[in-house]
């Protein structure tokens, strides 16, 4: 590790902002229009803070110049290039990213890249000192989702396509770099594409090759590689491309300064013919075969390398300096700095055995939007990056800080790193494990790594009969969290001898109080129990996490407040309670940051999930589905919220050192009986039976709040409900038939 270390400085740390502009059919999808950053001052302030060093920035020619360079409006890039340079960060300026360029043009349309090449001459004109460009971001890649996969305009499905559109864009790469050096003789060119591999079983294995030699062609085409001699030269003919149109490349080398690698946990695939062995969205042919096509770390049984090999084969085949232009992974906050720690690691011993890597490249600084329909619809799907930009100004995450640790060498501390991603854990797998025998299966990656011979702090969650705390156990194990669910029996939280001996015992780095009273009618008559659970004991857990120097988090709710308005709650509205249980949440709310202002107390409501039989939704829908009446009341509102999305969310603030008062709920309010009835919409269950009544008439002992929906003025995580109903019912089903075969199996 310290020689590792010692050649940290070597390596740059590089940002890149997701500024995709994807054309489906006619309509255009723009991502800095979704992620705010093309009308939001102070970004690049941000992306500075974090210590990068350079900066994959847009100067888009769709945007820029979409009518043609005599109604080109370079106001936007005047001031974000000159902000950049006045922060020192190295902007490595792009052309078109996933795009097709204006409306006029197409990737097919013989005249792109002379076009483009007039566009890169006038931006460099413009910013005679911009030094590093992409002209064209993916080239192969975008070619292969717009040529051949239909998915992008102009949503091709044959090789001619897909060939024309590689040619085209490769064409404009070397047309705009001459036009660009004709103004800065030094400029640089930095060429992205996706760099996987392709794994197979035998009786594929043709195919794989086939992938695996694909994989290059764009660089290859780009170092003047492809000519009678070249592996896929056959193939390309075979198309329909005159070979003139190939040889060019060779009379026209325009190599990169720096092969720009991007490496997703999609780039490495596994084909297998035995298609009925996988689920079915990854099924398909390939000329009329049928193969299925799925991330490798889905079905092999061994984990690869990942990128370092991949690493060592392109500068072996090319021997040209490499950059990692993008390492992201759409997953938990933890399995992010995973993700991103493993790639830098692997970059820095890919250099210590010679390969001269140059950065690593952190995507997407702002986090992007529907890549998990590859931006062929707005669904309203965010990944996060280092900035969170659903809160009213981006907010940074746990990335954001390891990433300025990286920058400045410093070691990283996270608890979290100690577990392995889940690429590498054994619930990794969609289907039956695979293994084709060829290749060399890598050691085994222990499940959580010691720290100085020690094991891994864990989070200490209480209620460990609960709703909530089962949830939070069960999640934490999903996302590889060292954690410890306690029982009162073990840590008595209004104890203070007691939580102080569970600290020293488990050495925790987060505590996590999902635990206390919940019975909100019975409160009204055991009152000195419900604060002794529900205030002092969170009160008591603040104090030990202040002098421990432990992150804490607990949980509040809606019934702090008194219903005396028609509009969903905020986090600095006043709070008013109404009954005993409410008093005891909102004391606990005060004394908690009082004395602990860096805790994280989490406002929630109306859970409903799949692992328990109590909660509303599932007896509604259980009732309603046999037949027999279910009552739910007409005039309370609230907002419900699914346990699963509470418990993910609430782990990634609590690693993400959140603090302060938080709502989190699935977004929308609605009362008890409209739930029942959107709950037996979404399920397909006929309602019929659902009755709706007053409160009044159910008998209460605690006064409720008439309306106790929340909102957040901080920031909206959750999904919609509609989208966390049918994934509770999907899980729910999931679960019966769980216990179904548990019962049957004995």
């Amino acid at each position: 590790m310290d020689n590792v270390r010692q050649l940290k400085q070597d390596i740059e740390l590089w940002g890149g902002l997701e500024c995709t502009v994807n054309r489906v059919e006619d309509q255009y999808f723009s991502q800095m229009n979704r992620n705010g950053h093309a009308t939001r001052n102070g970004d690049l302030e941000r992306f500075a803070s974090l210590g990068i060093r350079a900066i994959r920035y847009p100067v888009l020619w769709e945007r820029t110049a979409p009518e043609g360079l005599e109604t080109a409006d370079w106001s936007w890039s005047d001031e974000r290039l000159g902000g950049l340079r006045t922060l020192g960060i190295t902007p490595i300026v792009g052309l078109v990213h996933h795009g097709s360029g204006p409306r006029h043009t197409s990737l097919i349309d013989p005249v792109f890249p002379s076009q483009l090449a007039e566009y890169a001459g006038a931006v460099a004109q413009r910013y005679p000192w911009v030094e590093y460009y992409t002209p064209v971001n993916e080239p192969l890649t975008t070619a292969r989702f717009s040529g051949l996969y239909g998915v992008w305009y102009p949503h091709g499905r044959d090789d001619r396509t897909f060939v024309q559109a590689l040619l085209n864009q490769c064409r404009a790469v070397v047309l705009s770099m001459q036009s660009i050096r004709k103004v800065n003789p030094e400029a640089k060119l930095v060429q992205t594409d996706d760099l996987g591999k392709t794994y197979s079983t035998p009786e594929v294995s043709e195919l794989a090759a086939h992938y695996n030699e694909r994989r290059w062609l764009g660089w290859d085409l780009l170092c003047g590689k492809v000519d009678h001699a070249h592996k896929l030269w056959n193939y390309l003919v075979e198309t329909g491309i005159h070979e003139d149109e190939l040889l060019w490349f060779k009379d026209n080398p325009c190599p990169p300064d720096i092969i720009g690698v991007n490496y997703y946990i999609t780039s490495e695939r596994w084909l297998d013919h035995r298609v009925e062995r996988y689920p079915e969205a990854y099924a398909g042919k390939f000329r009329e075969l049928p193969i299925a096509d799925i991330e490798t770390a889905r079905a092999r049984a061994a984990p690869t390398a990942g990128i370092e090999p991949l690493l060592q084969e392109a500068w072996d085949r090319y021997g040209l300096p490499i950059a990692v232009t993008e390492a992201h992974i759409d997953a938990n906050r933890e399995d992010q700095m995973r993700w991103l720690l493993e790639i830098w690691e692997a970059s820095i011993r890919a250099r210590r055995k010679g390969v001269d890597m140059r950065a690593v490249t952190v995507w997407a600084l702002l986090g992007s939007y529907d890549w998990n329909c590859l931006v062929t619809e707005c669904r309203g799907y965010y990944e996060p990056g280092p900035f969170d930009v659903r809160s009213r100004v981006p907010r940074p995450t746990a990335v954001a800080r390891l990433m300025r640790d990286l920058s400045v060498d410093r070691r990283w501390t996270h608890p979290v790193l100690q577990g392995q991603g889940w690429w590498r854990r054994p619930g990794r797998f969609f289907c039956k494990q695979s293994d084709d025998g060829r290749i060399e299966a890598q050691q085994p990656h222990p499940t959580f790594a010691p720290v100085d011979g020690k094991q891994p702090q864990p989070i200490l969650i209480t209620g460990a009969t609960g709703t909530l705390g089962s949830a939070f156990g069960r999640l934490c194990e999903a996302r590889n969290l060292s954690y410890r669910l306690v029982s009162r029996q073990e840590m008595d939280i209004a104890d203070p001898a007691s939580v102080e001996r569970a600290i020293v015992r488990h050495r925790p780095w987060a505590i996590v109080n999902a635990g206390g009273y919940v019975r909100v009618d019975e409160a009204e008559k055991d009152a000195a129990r419900c604060f002794r659970e529900n205030a002092l004991g969170p009160a008591i857990l603040a104090v030990a996490c202040a002098r421990f120097g432990i992150q804490f988090m607990t949980f509040s709710s809606d019934l702090v407040f008194d219903g005396q308005r028609d509009s969903p709650y905020g986090e600095s509205d006043r709070v008013a309670p109404l009954n005993v249980y409410g008093k005891s949440k909102a004391e606990a709310e005060r004394s908690v940051l009082d004395t602990c202002p860096e805790a994280l107390v989490v406002r929630t409501s109306a859970f409903f999930g799949p692992w328990d039989q109590s909660n509303f939704v599932t007896q509604a829908l259980r009732n309603l589905a046999e037949g027999r009446p279910f009552v739910a009341a007409s005039d309370v509102t609230v907002s419900p919220t699914y346990v699963p999305d509470l418990v993910n969310t609430s782990l990634d603030l609590l690693v993400d050192k959140e603090k302060g008062i938080w709502h989190l709920t699935n977004s929308q309010a609605l009362t008890w009986a409209e739930l029942a009835l959107k709950a037996s919409e979404v399920a397909g269950i006929d309602p019929a039976r659902l009755e709706t009544r007053p409160s009044a008439t159910f008998g209460y002992v605690a006064a409720r709040p008439a309306y106790s929906a929340l909102h957040s003025e901080r920031a909206m995580l959750l999904p919609s409900l509609e989208d966390a109903l049918r994934r509770y019912l999907h899980a729910y089903r999931e679960e019966e038939e769980n216990v179904i075969l548990k019962r049957a199996t004995g």
